[in-house]
């Protein structure tokens, strides 16, 4: 496999690291920063004779090196700062995702791509628009991470291991995320059975602003962490066609009533992209909410004015 993570800042180089260390394989790191990705990728070469990766890293400022590559994952844009939300990113980022999806359609035709600039909903819409992709090979990164927020959370608040926690969340990666606290498990057994109502919706806005919570803490610049690893988690279920069940912002048709659009749902996700959506038995009230989520995104697509 050849994948390519446009933009070498903190999330597309933690990104390319993670990528590398599970040997998915050659990583080409491309920023618009004259000589910054090359010593990035070159620094993370100089481990490989430690870890024993087989595969590599090439840094470059040449969108033509991604030439044909498998797989295209955007980090570039801006970070939000305190006090931004995703939707103050919207103009900027639209046109820095205009560029590279325009790359993306001169040098790769057949790729899968994932999005992962903000604000994510949006600009995955708009490069599935601009690289006229079938919008099954492009989605966005998002309820991955705010899924593995929540479950943090659960876990943290009951003292157990993380990995013993299983939650969703979906809709628009925003205020208007929607995250399923009655799909939340404990080993299969529901949250309600650990924490009172008042400690879930708790947990629930913590989620929702899990984001803004550490670009506070960060005093300048955004979460890397954890959103390199959700995209790892993406990228091998892809490469190794794993078709693992995740939350991904995806191309509706009709899919919980939101039609034309891209937003977060459940996916099966394997070598293909987005192999089917998985349709949840939601109460009126979670559809509304995730209903709702849309229409906010579906606003700020209206403001690309792409038709």
């Amino acid at each position: 496999m050849k994948i390519s993570i446009i933009g070498a800042g903190f999330v597309g180089a933690t990104t390319a690291q993670r990528i590398w260390e599970k040997n998915l394989g050659d990583v080409f790191l491309y920023d618009i920063i004259e000589d910054m990705p090359q010593g990035k990728a070159l620094d993370m070469m100089e481990s490989a004779p430690i870890l024993g990766i087989e595969s590599k890293i090439v840094g470059t400022n040449r969108f033509e090196d991604c030439k044909d590559s498998d797989i295209f994952i955007i980090t570039s844009g801006l970070a939000r700062q305190p006090g931004m939300s995703r939707d103050d990113l919207l103009n900027r980022n639209a046109e820095i995702a205009s560029n590279v999806a325009e790359n993306i359609q001169r040098f790769s035709q057949n790729a899968l791509v994932i999005v992962v600039s903000n604000p994510v909903d949006v600009l995955t819409y708009l490069i599935a628009h601009k690289t006229k992709l079938p919008k099954h090979r492009v989605m966005g990164m998002a309820g991955v991470l705010d899924s593995a927020r929540f479950r943090y959370f659960i876990a943290s608040e009951l003292d157990i291991a993380p990995q013993a926690v299983q939650a969703m969340v979906l809709g628009g990666h925003g205020d208007e995320m929607v995250p399923l606290s009655r799909f939340a498990t404990v080993s299969g057994v529901g949250i309600e059975h650990f924490l009172s109502k008042e400690k879930i919706e708790q947990l629930i806005k913590r989620t929702r602003e899990g984001g803004a919570e550490i670009v506070k803490l960060l005093k300048k610049g955004s979460a890397y962490y954890a959103p390199s690893a959700s995209i790892l988690e993406m990228v091998e279920s892809i490469v190794k066609d794993q078709k693992r069940i995740l939350p991904c912002s995806a191309w509706c048709e009709g899919h919980y009533g939101v039609n034309g659009q891209y937003i977060g749902v459940p996916v099966i996700l394997g070598r293909n992209g987005v192999e089917k959506i998985i349709e949840l038995p939601l109460t009126e009230d979670e559809l509304e909410a995730l209903q709702e989520s849309a229409r906010h995104v579906a606003a700020n697509v209206a403001k690309l004015n792409l038709f």
